[in-house]
């Protein structure tokens, strides 16, 4: 008689946390403030006001967009925010800066507004491969938020994982 195979990771209390389950869907799009400067390089305020209002903001719903300055010209901080008057009706997301810059914006907001009462006193596990771009700062900043409230953190995959954090037991 043949003993039974257990598989002990499915088994395991350990709960896996996986960051690209609250990736956000959505296009990203950079936005280069230069193309309504005279030039690239110059912003003269009434032509850049004409030409923010002619523009097609419509083309970016439901989106999230990077505003970025490729020609490293002066462009003072009121020109992004007029962008950014128009860009809100529009987009899920705007920020300054390139698309890696738009990433953490983002997860910067998930975990933020991230509720981790369900992970009290748990063993978790932080995945660690994914498919789509997760920022590396942001598995910082998870274990910032976890590592108060659970028993254990590791990183990984349950059949090789990492240990990062055991909480010690007060006698």
């Amino acid at each position: 008689m043949q003993e039974e195979i257990k598989n002990r990771v499915t088994e395991s209390k350990l709960i896996t946390f996986d960051l690209e389950d609250f990736y956000p869907e959505g296009i990203r799009i950079e936005l280069d403030i230069s193309q309504f400067l005279f030039e690239g390089m110059l912003l003269k305020e009434k032509d850049f006001r004409a030409s923010v209002n002619k523009h097609n903001w419509e083309q970016y719903k439901d989106s999230y967009v990077a505003l970025t300055n490729t020609n490293d010209a002066l462009v003072p901080a009121w020109a992004f925010m007029l962008l950014t008057t128009h860009l809100t009706p529009m987009t899920k997301r705007v920020s300054i800066g390139n698309l890696e810059q738009l990433e953490i914006s983002n997860f910067n907001k998930i975990i933020e507004d991230l509720d981790i009462s369900n992970y009290q006193d748990k063993l978790i596990i932080i995945k660690g491969c994914s498919n789509r771009p997760i920022p590396e700062n942001t598995y910082l900043q998870l274990i910032q938020k976890l590592q108060p409230i659970v028993k254990s953190l590791m990183y990984g995959e349950a059949c090789s994982s990492v240990p990062l954090y055991k909480r010690k037991s007060i006698k």
